[in-house]
């Protein structure tokens, strides 16, 4: 059997840290918490608003815990041997490998508990990804409790799209039984797959607007126009630009709006209809893309860029080459040179609900081992990339549902 260990000192020192960081940057409060004294074996599945969520989490319970994290993250931090120390788990983000399953399943096996984010990725406008299908048959098949970690207002304190700092302020996180090992071995696959989604399901912006919180900076939206980057107004894509940090406009039609202490927008002018969240204008920005696919319109997207590959001895992203990043039938190619050898790759993107990336910077693509982070020469393309991604995978996961349905009422 995997043997998971975990150095309870700098586990401990991890541990104080992270509490620091919950306490005075995002003075974390919990509304419920109903692992704080238990011990495992249970799993605690999160909600991801912010990319240092689980400083919130890891002091929810004097009993450590085992967190899953991506690997390119892992990988390039400083302090990786600590990390490792810790007892943290890392694996590709929307793979899962032999070795990646017996280790999470050797934490359960060995009465711990088990701590990861389903989505995989932190929400880039206040908006959740969906939990992939095969975590939730992960799930089921560990037969553990489950308990969630909803988290709130983290978004907030660190956007996806800032360009640096923390924005201090209110986050709450509630925890809670959401399903016994009893219960799990006899629900359906498809209920449970419902309940984890509907569980981690989120909207900061709406959940900001039920509960107001003032955060620190929270007017300063440079970086959003990379995440918002059609007008709403009249449709002109990568036409939005950010003057005064605190107001987003259209280039092309004048289209403006001013955010406020809050993280709501405002408008501001005669050109429009005002959009409050900015989870609003970025599903309006989705639909119009998926409606063009659907349609069958022919889209064209491709950036030249830059390839970064992690040098593991360096832990960071290092450049290897250059290429072409551009859609293909089936996902996203890739065409170019690294480490001085031409290479071609096209990456399937109807299985990941998404890819890592940075709005304006990078897109991450995963294939089999290695990770290609790509540097778009065209920052802005960033966004619709990512957008394809997900759109493709939201419309194979429909197609896979009605085959299913078509097969159950002929059976």
């Amino acid at each position: 059997m995997v043997e998971i260990k975990q150095n309870k000192f700098w586990y401990g020192v991890t541990k104080i840290a992270s509490g620091l960081t919950a306490k005075f940057i995002f003075k974390r409060k919990f509304i419920r918490n109903e692992i704080k004294g238990k011990s495992g074996p249970f799993v605690v599945i999160a909600n991801h608003e912010a990319a240092f969520d689980f400083v919130n989490l890891i002091g929810a319970t004097k009993t450590p815990m085992h967190f899953v994290i991506s690997h390119s993250f892992f990988s390039t931090i400083p302090v990786k041997g600590i990390m490792e120390k810790t007892g943290m788990i890392d694996k590709q983000q929307f793979q899962t490998s032999i070795k990646d399953i017996s280790r999470m399943k050797a934490v359960i096996d060995q009465g711990k508990i088990l701590a990861l984010y389903p989505a995989g990725l932190m929400s880039e406008d206040g908006l959740p990804t969906p939990t992939p299908i095969a975590t939730t048959q992960f799930l089921k098949w560990l037969g553990a409790d489950i308990y969630v970690a909803k988290t709130q207002g983290s978004y907030f304190v660190m956007p996806k799209w800032r360009k640096n700092g923390f924005r201090p302020g209110k986050t709450t996180i509630d925890i809670y039984k959401l399903i016994s090992k009893e219960e799990l071995a006899d629900i359906e696959l498809a209920e449970l797959d419902k309940r984890v989604n509907e569980a981690l399901s989120f909207d900061a912006y709406r959940d900001q607007e039920a509960n107001p919180v003032k955060y620190k900076g929270a007017d300063n939206i440079e970086g959003l126009e990379n995440v918002l980057y059609m007008c709403p107004h009249c449709k002109a894509e990568f036409s939005m630009r950010v003057k005064n940090k605190n107001t987003i406009y259209c280039e092309k039609c004048g289209f403006t709006e001013e955010s406020d202490k809050y993280g709501f927008l405002h408008k501001i002018g005669e050109v429009g209809e005002e959009i409050r969240y900015v989870s609003d204008w970025s599903r309006l920005i989705y639909n119009d893309f998926k409606a063009k696919i659907e349609s069958g319109e022919n889209v064209e997207l491709s950036s030249d860029t830059t390839i970064h590959m992690i040098d593991y001895d360096k832990r960071k992203f290092v450049e290897v080459g250059s290429g072409n990043l551009s859609f293909c039938t089936d996902g996203l190619h890739l065409k170019g040179t690294v480490n001085g050898e031409e290479m071609e790759m096209c990456v399937p993107t109807s299985t990941f609900p998404s890819l890592p990336f940075k709005p304006g910077k990078y897109i991450e693509l995963q294939h089999g081992k290695e990770i290609f982070r790509c540097y778009l020469n065209d920052g802005a393309l960033v966004m619709k990339f990512v957008n394809f991604v997900k759109i493709s995978y939201e419309l194979n996961a429909h197609m896979h549902a009605e085959h299913l349905h078509r097969v159950e009422q002929h059976s």
